[in-house]
Protein backbone atom coordinates (compact mmCIF):
# COMPACT_ATOMS: atom_id res chain seq x y z
CA UNK A 1 0.00 0.00 0.00
CA UNK A 2 2.80 2.40 0.90
CA UNK A 3 4.60 1.74 -2.40
CA UNK A 4 1.43 2.63 -4.34
CA UNK A 5 1.24 6.00 -2.56
CA UNK A 6 4.87 6.69 -3.38
CA UNK A 7 4.39 5.77 -7.04
CA UNK A 8 1.30 8.00 -7.25
CA UNK A 9 3.21 10.94 -5.76
CA UNK A 10 6.16 10.36 -8.10
CA UNK A 11 3.81 10.23 -11.09
CA UNK A 12 1.93 13.37 -10.01
CA UNK A 13 5.15 15.27 -9.29
CA UNK A 14 6.76 14.30 -12.58
CA UNK A 15 3.60 15.05 -14.56
CA UNK A 16 3.19 18.43 -12.89
CA UNK A 17 6.82 19.29 -13.61
CA UNK A 18 6.44 18.37 -17.27
CA UNK A 19 3.31 20.52 -17.58
CA UNK A 20 4.92 23.53 -15.88
CA UNK A 21 8.13 23.22 -17.91
CA UNK A 22 6.12 22.96 -21.10
CA UNK A 23 4.14 26.05 -20.16
CA UNK A 24 7.28 28.06 -19.39
CA UNK A 25 8.97 27.12 -22.66
CA UNK A 26 5.74 27.76 -24.58
CA UNK A 27 5.52 31.19 -22.94
CA UNK A 28 9.09 31.97 -23.98
CA UNK A 29 8.34 30.80 -27.51
CA UNK A 30 5.07 32.74 -27.78
CA UNK A 31 6.52 36.09 -26.76
CA UNK A 32 9.35 35.58 -29.23
CA UNK A 33 12.47 36.03 -27.10
CA UNK A 34 14.72 33.87 -29.27
CA UNK A 35 13.76 35.27 -32.70
CA UNK A 36 13.95 38.82 -31.33
CA UNK A 37 17.47 38.28 -29.98
CA UNK A 38 18.54 36.71 -33.26
CA UNK A 39 17.02 39.59 -35.23
CA UNK A 40 18.59 42.33 -33.11
CA UNK A 41 22.04 40.72 -33.09
CA UNK A 42 21.99 39.57 -36.72
CA UNK A 43 22.61 35.96 -35.75
CA UNK A 44 19.61 34.14 -37.20
CA UNK A 45 21.79 31.13 -37.95
CA UNK A 46 22.38 30.70 -34.19
CA UNK A 47 18.72 30.27 -33.18
CA UNK A 48 19.30 26.57 -32.40
CA UNK A 49 22.15 27.56 -30.07
CA UNK A 50 19.92 30.04 -28.24
CA UNK A 51 17.15 27.46 -27.87
CA UNK A 52 19.60 24.82 -26.67
CA UNK A 53 20.98 27.24 -24.09
CA UNK A 54 17.50 27.98 -22.76
CA UNK A 55 16.70 24.28 -22.51
CA UNK A 56 19.99 23.43 -20.79
CA UNK A 57 19.48 26.35 -18.41
CA UNK A 58 15.97 25.19 -17.57
CA UNK A 59 17.10 21.63 -16.92
CA UNK A 60 20.12 22.77 -14.90
CA UNK A 61 17.98 25.09 -12.79
CA UNK A 62 15.49 22.34 -12.11
CA UNK A 63 18.21 19.90 -11.10
CA UNK A 64 19.80 22.54 -8.88
CA UNK A 65 16.51 23.17 -7.10
CA UNK A 66 15.89 19.45 -6.68
CA UNK A 67 19.33 18.47 -5.40
CA UNK A 68 20.74 21.79 -4.10
CA UNK A 69 24.09 21.45 -5.87
CA UNK A 70 27.14 23.35 -4.81
CA UNK A 71 29.66 24.18 -7.50
CA UNK A 72 32.91 25.73 -6.22
CA UNK A 73 33.33 28.03 -9.22
CA UNK A 74 34.55 31.12 -7.40
CA UNK A 75 33.27 34.66 -7.21
CA UNK A 76 34.22 35.82 -10.75
CA UNK A 77 32.46 32.85 -12.37
CA UNK A 78 29.43 33.31 -10.11
CA UNK A 79 29.30 36.99 -11.08
CA UNK A 80 29.47 36.02 -14.76
CA UNK A 81 26.62 33.55 -14.31
CA UNK A 82 24.58 36.23 -12.52
CA UNK A 83 25.25 38.56 -15.45
CA UNK A 84 24.01 35.93 -17.91
CA UNK A 85 20.92 35.34 -15.76
CA UNK A 86 20.24 39.07 -15.70
CA UNK A 87 20.61 39.33 -19.47
CA UNK A 88 18.14 36.48 -19.93
CA UNK A 89 15.59 37.98 -17.56
CA UNK A 90 16.06 41.38 -19.16
CA UNK A 91 15.42 39.96 -22.61
CA UNK A 92 12.39 38.11 -21.30
CA UNK A 93 10.98 41.23 -19.65
CA UNK A 94 11.57 43.43 -22.69
CA UNK A 95 10.01 40.84 -25.00
CA UNK A 96 6.98 40.56 -22.76
CA UNK A 97 6.66 44.33 -22.54
CA UNK A 98 6.96 44.57 -26.32
CA UNK A 99 4.31 41.93 -26.89
CA UNK A 100 1.94 43.63 -24.48
CA UNK A 101 2.83 47.11 -25.77
CA UNK A 102 3.41 48.26 -22.20
CA UNK A 103 5.90 51.02 -22.96
CA UNK A 104 3.81 52.78 -25.64
CA UNK A 105 0.75 52.59 -23.38
CA UNK A 106 2.71 54.03 -20.43
CA UNK A 107 4.10 56.77 -22.65
CA UNK A 108 0.65 57.66 -23.96
CA UNK A 109 -1.07 57.61 -20.57
CA UNK A 110 1.79 59.44 -18.90
CA UNK A 111 1.81 61.98 -21.74
CA UNK A 112 5.50 61.37 -22.40
CA UNK A 113 6.48 63.06 -25.62
CA UNK A 114 10.23 63.16 -25.06
CA UNK A 115 12.57 61.12 -22.95
CA UNK A 116 11.11 57.65 -23.45
CA UNK A 117 14.62 56.27 -23.86
CA UNK A 118 15.50 57.73 -20.44
CA UNK A 119 12.39 56.16 -18.94
CA UNK A 120 13.30 52.72 -20.32
CA UNK A 121 16.91 53.16 -19.20
CA UNK A 122 15.74 54.11 -15.71
CA UNK A 123 13.61 50.95 -15.58
CA UNK A 124 16.60 48.83 -16.62
CA UNK A 125 18.98 50.50 -14.15
CA UNK A 126 16.41 50.09 -11.36
CA UNK A 127 16.12 46.40 -12.15
CA UNK A 128 19.92 46.09 -12.19
CA UNK A 129 20.34 47.83 -8.83
CA UNK A 130 17.57 45.73 -7.30
CA UNK A 131 19.15 42.52 -8.55
CA UNK A 132 22.61 43.47 -7.29
CA UNK A 133 21.17 44.35 -3.85
CA UNK A 134 19.19 41.12 -3.78
CA UNK A 135 22.27 38.97 -4.38
CA UNK A 136 24.88 40.94 -2.42
CA UNK A 137 23.19 42.37 0.68
CA UNK A 138 22.81 39.82 3.49
CA UNK A 139 19.18 39.22 4.36
CA UNK A 140 17.74 39.84 0.90
CA UNK A 141 18.31 36.25 -0.24
CA UNK A 142 17.20 33.49 2.08
CA UNK A 143 18.15 29.96 1.08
Amino acid sequence: MEIIKILIFITLGFGSGVVIAGAVFAFIAIIGVVPRIAQKTGTKEKIRTYETGIIIGGISGTLYLMYNWYLPIGVPAAMFLMLLTGVFYGCLAVSLAEVLDVIPILARRGRLKKGIKYFVTALAVGKLVGSVLYYTVPGFFVD
